[in-house]
């Protein structure tokens, strides 16, 4: 028995019978030997069914007697040809197109040196269709022995992993090189979970035709039907470079199955490499995005960071903990890690030290509202970039606590960008959202108002500031992705506030990539990433549930919940203001945010101190005094949910 991993878990299949074990397991020396006289024995065999073809059964005498001189000589040529070309040290299981090539013209260039030297020994010369003849039978026989052994094999094995326990009947989409690649993987490992039954592609040639004997069953339109039809339980998706746009489409068809998917990884299409099933990986949330994956300049991020010292709070938060991995891996001059959560940031400084056991680390645990606190860090440290991830960010959490959504995003923003401001800081990044554009929600508003404390410091600073604004980050902590996946391991239901709700989404990889390049590349105060079209909340729902191999509604209801307070139908990445001085960059939109109001640093102070007093009604007032375009939209109660 062995044990593969299979859709996610480990499953136990049966490990098929090898039936050329036998032949594996004799020396090299002897199996080649045995090889040549079996080679001498067709040889020989060929010749004489050769001259009975030629004479209807019934040889010549003198022919006869020419056999017993001109047999020994073919039969010698054919062996010298065969190990000139290498073709008696032959491999039963990994033979292909290549080797019988070989063995043709190994076997042409046999049957030359015969008449040279039936010419040199002055034999008389043989009919010419005896010797089209034996050439003709001898490389069939020698191919037949050569690969029926492999084939056989196949198609036991293939019979033992269609009966095996547990296997997956398993369709691949895509019958080109990638997926005819795939496809002699998967049939010469003998303990994979996969019986593949076809495949399916939409080029109307291919249809009807076999690749390594399975069929191409038809177009990826017909997906839905062949999986009911052969009783699929798997499908891998073989196409590299595949748009997101017919991923969607692909899990669209099958939503109503249960059947699970695999993709192969883009970088097949960049790379000359052999396409294994080990490099099969689940479809994730980031494979549907409406546009392609954006990558950034590694050479230009490492210009920018190698050398520097630089700042990150908020180190052990999602977002924060990626800069510190990206940044360590551009070689700074030292690297200061600050959070108030210990126990994360612990974790995080073990993993880097891991990694880079050169780089000058330091890990602080300090709460960003303690100014005093984060004046002696910068004194210390002295850093030349400060990238500021430290923030509470869930909406609903937030409305319930709107005085410390104040103290910690925007006094505590303050109080970093102060720090960066006095200890003569190069730059200053600060992580915004969406959400503060137009804000409906507490949280929203107190980002905002963390821009315009920014913008107001950069007035009067050498510093530079600038403002990056996310829009919702697959995979970090709290965001909808893990929530929708552990409902689904919980067998649901999957909660979605409302079936028009949309969102922006980005990668992990691209949110700081675009911190990197956007925050110290000097492109303005205010950069977006370009995020392609907004997703539909209730869509990805679904075609998370789909690619668990579940059916929307049926394995996993999706119930909708209703907007929570704070929460928009949809989110929008620049106000009417910005828009109009938005410019793009390598898909970063660069903008100028509104200037803050005339009493911006009275209507500040009595925020601070109704925050601190936890006055809401005068906090959620000077709010909306501050941010004329504040709608809020508070629900009667207060309950603390996760954020989507």
């Amino acid at each position: 028995m062995a044990q593969e991993v299979a859709g996610g878990g480990l499953s136990t299949i049966e490990q098929p019978t090898d039936p050329l074990n036998v032949s594996q397991r004799l020396s090299p020396r002897l199996r080649s030997l045995l090889v040549l006289m079996l080679d001498a024995g067709l040889t020989a065999g060929a010749l004489f069914c050769a001259v009975m073809l030629r004479f209807d059964g019934v040889v010549p005498t003198q022919w006869q007697a020419a056999l017993d001189f001109r047999l020994p000589l073919l039969v010698a040529v054919r062996l010298a040809s065969l190990v000139w070309f290498g073709l008696h040290r032959w491999s039963f299981h990994s033979s292909g197109l290549s080797e019988a090539g070989r063995l043709v013209l190994a076997n042409v260039v046999a049957t030359i040196a015969f008449e040279a030297g039936r010419s040199f020994f002055l034999f008389e010369p043989w009919s010419r269709s005896v010797v089209a003849l034996e050439f003709f039978l001898t490389t069939a026989l020698m191919g037949v022995y050569r690969f029926a052994p492999r084939m056989a094999r196949l198609w036991y094995l293939d019979r033992q992993r269609s009966r095996a326990r547990d296997t997956q009947r398993t369709l691949i989409v895509g019958a080109g090189s990638a997926g005819n690649l795939l496809l002699r993987d998967l049939l010469h490992t003998p303990t994979g979970p996969w019986h593949v039954i076809g495949l399916v592609d939409d080029d109307p040639g291919k249809h009807g035709t076999f690749f390594n004997g399975k069929p191409v069953l038809g177009s990826i339109d017909a997906l839905p039907g062949l999986v009911t039809k052969h009783r699929i339980s798997q499908v891998l998706i073989a196409i590299p470079r595949l748009s997101p746009e017919r991923i969607r489409h692909i899990l669209g068809l099958c939503r109503q199955q249960s059947v699970s998917f695999k993709i192969i990884p883009a970088s097949f299409a960049y790379l000359d490499q052999k396409i294994t099933a080990a490099m099969l990986h689940e479809l994730s949330p980031e494979d549907l995005l409406p546009r392609d994956a954006i990558s950034f300049d590694r050479e230009e991020v490492h210009r920018l960071v190698t050398g520097r010292r630089i700042l990150v709070t908020g180190a052990a938060g999602s977002i924060g903990s990626e800069i510190a991995r990206q940044v360590a891996g551009h070689a700074p001059a030292s690297l200061v890690l600050l959070d108030i959560n210990e126990n994360e940031l612990y974790f995080l400084v073990r993993q880097l030290q891991e990694l880079y056991p050169q780089l000058p680390l330091s890990s602080i645990v300090a709460d960003i509202r303690d100014q005093d606190r984060l004046m002696r860090v910068g004194k210390e440290h002295k850093p030349q970039y400060v990238f500021h991830a430290a923030a509470h960010k869930h909406v609903p959490l937030m409305e319930d606590s709107p005085e410390e959504a104040i103290k910690n995003n925007v006094f505590g923003t303050q109080n970093v960008a102060r720090m960066a401001d006095t200890c003569g800081a190069e730059r200053f990044v600060l992580i915004s959202t969406d959400k503060a554009v137009h804000p409906s929600s507490v949280m929203g508003a107190s980002k905002r108002l963390a821009e315009m404390v920014i913008r107001d410091i950069a007035a009067h600073s050498r510093t530079a500031f600038t403002a990056v604004r996310f829009g919702n980050v697959l995979g970090s902590a709290g965001s909808v992705v893990p929530l929708f996946k552990q409902q689904i391991q919980r067998g649901g239901p999957v909660t979605v506030t409302h079936p028009d709700c949309t969102r922006y989404f980005m990668t992990i990889p691209e949110a700081v990539g675009l911190v990197v390049l956007a925050g110290l590349g000097g492109y303005g105060e205010l950069c977006i990433l370009d995020m392609g079209a907004p997703v539909r909340i209730a869509e990805l729902a679904a075609n998370m549930i789909t690619m668990a191999g579940l059916v929307p509604g049926k394995d996993i209801p999706i119930v909708y919940t209703g907007l929570r307070p704070g929460e928009k139908i949809e989110e929008t990445l620049l106000s009417e203001e910005e828009e109009r001085t938005q410019q793009v960059r390598n898909r970063i939109k660069v903008a100028q945010s509104s200037a803050p109001p005339s009493d911006f640093h009275a209507c500040l102070e009595q925020l601070g101190r109704a925050a601190q007093a936890g006055d809401e009604a005068n906090l959620m007032g000077t709010l909306r005094a501050l941010i004329p375009t504040y709608t809020p939209a508070r629900a009667p109660g207060r309950q603390a949910a996760a954020s989507a």
